[in-house]
């Protein structure tokens, strides 16, 4: 790994002792990164817990890295931190290895098991939502993460909601998560590192019990998709590969859709008319199934959810590792050098987007289409070959879970609108409290 002297040709802000930018970033990181773009430019260095990083800023880096066409950012070295917790996962590999594992995947979110997915989701949610409070304030994050990880339970992996094994399952994957965001990052006694190695140790005892069932029977979850994967070649997984890619896709899918539908709820919060709006295209579909012609009709809806990607993306900066030296913007980069992109920082650049901190869905119409100003003006998700595999499923729960709820109520914040924690997960401080109303 280069050290600072083999970066002194790269600008960047002074470095205070010991803790260098990390309390800095941390305290505001979106503010913090857009002054350190305008006072040193596109390519600029920072120290976060003592490692040395050189940050490459706006689309056309974005375009660059993810592309990645001549094979030079490493996945897996950027996401270095990830390893204890979630080893083998997809995100957390390379070139032929990860196209490899990538094309076995994407068996199991085909059109046919995505169909089976959202019936069971329908399931879940409708019985999840009935349990919300109605007429009295509760905290909208704490929920909404308690039923992505329940309705998990029963979509990922056939588990009854509320049966013993999806508790103990649930809690395990929550110890797992805290343990992804720790700063100590060794398993000493009772720290949220030690639970978390614990957790996966039982979820990988308890998947691999269930792997020959599922083989042998199948199944219209998400696991038993897994088990039974195969890629055009007919190749298929190991159990210890199963168990590896699963664990990082029930984590994923959880946190990431608890931190959208979290920004969703605020919007409509705080702009009654677009929760208007929403509601009226809600009805327009009828009382019949949420299918996927329905869903496919929710284009507001849609509008919203892009716009909430865009404003608080649950993955706001890119980690990579240059495996090779390059060249970029005027400057050298060594091989070894750890890298930062900023989709975050980008999606709210005003070379790219009309008052870009504006909540205004209309900006993804078709008079409009800002998202199209750059093909990485819009990158939630990630691109390249790494773009997230998961994309149209979570379109799918979003609009899913939006529908359920808009039918029967509607949403009120009885404080402001919450103001959000960027790093590490995004979130809303205070958790966003909201009251339900029947309709």
């Amino acid at each position: 790994m280069p050290t600072k002297a083999a970066l002194s040709h790269i600008p960047g802000p002074p470095t205070p002792p010991i803790v260098g930018h990390t309390l800095t970033i941390a305290r505001d990181s979106y503010g913090t990164q857009q002054d350190y773009i305008q006072r040193y430019g596109p390519v600029y260095k920072t120290n976060m817990l003592g490692v040395w990083r050189v940050n490459l800023c706006g689309p056309d880096a974005l375009e660059m890295v993810l592309m990645d066409r001549e094979r030079i950012f490493s996945s897996e070295g950027g996401w270095d931190a990830l390893k204890r917790i979630y080893p083998g996962g997809l995100l957390l590999q390379d070139f032929d290895h990860h196209r490899r594992n990538r094309r076995i995947m994407t068996a199991a979110f085909r059109a046919s098991a995505i169909r089976d997915y959202r019936l069971r989701m329908t399931e879940a949610m409708d019985s999840l939502l009935a349990a919300w409070p109605i007429g009295t304030p509760f905290c909208f994050y704490t929920a909404i993460k308690d039923l992505t990880l329940r309705m998990g339970g029963a979509v990922f992996m056939g588990l009854p909601l509320d049966g013993d094994l999806a508790k103990d399952v649930n809690r395990a994957i929550r110890d797992e998560i805290r343990a992804s965001l720790a700063v100590i990052r060794h398993p000493l006694p009772f720290t949220p590192m030690w639970r978390g190695v614990r957790g996966r140790d039982f979820l990988r005892r308890t998947f691999r019990a269930l792997i020959p069932e599922r083989r042998a029977n199948g199944g219209e979850d998400f696991f038993s998709q897994m088990c039974l994967a195969r890629d055009e070649n007919g190749q298929s997984w190991s159990e210890d590969e199963i168990l590896d890619q699963f664990n990082l896709l029930i984590m994923a899918a959880h946190d990431t859709t608890a931190t959208t539908l979290s920004v969703m709820i605020a919007a409509l919060g705080e702009h009654p008319e677009w929760q208007a709006k929403l509601a009226h295209e809600v009805a327009s579909l009828g009382k019949g199934e949420l299918d996927e012609d329905a869903l496919s009709k929710m284009t507001q809806t849609n509008n919203v959810f892009r716009e909430a990607l865009r404003l608080v993306p649950p993955v706001p900066f890119i980690p990579r590792l240059a495996t090779r030296d390059f060249h970029w913007n005027g400057y050298d980069i060594p091989a070894g050098t750890s890298l930062a992109l900023n989709p975050g920082v980008t999606m709210l650049s005003p070379e790219l987007y009309t008052n870009p901190t504006k909540f205004d869905p209309n900006r993804f119409g078709p008079e409009r289409v800002e998202d199209r100003s750059h093909k990485f003006a819009w990158t939630p998700f990630g691109g390249g070959a790494h773009k997230c595999i998961g994309m149209h499923f979570s379109t799918l729960q979003v609009k899913l879970f939006m529908a359920t709820l808009l039918r029967k109520n509607r949403i009120h914040l009885p404080g402001r609108a919450p103001v959000w924690q960027r790093m590490p997960i995004p979130k809303p401080k205070g958790g966003l409290p909201i009251i339900l109303e029947r309709v």
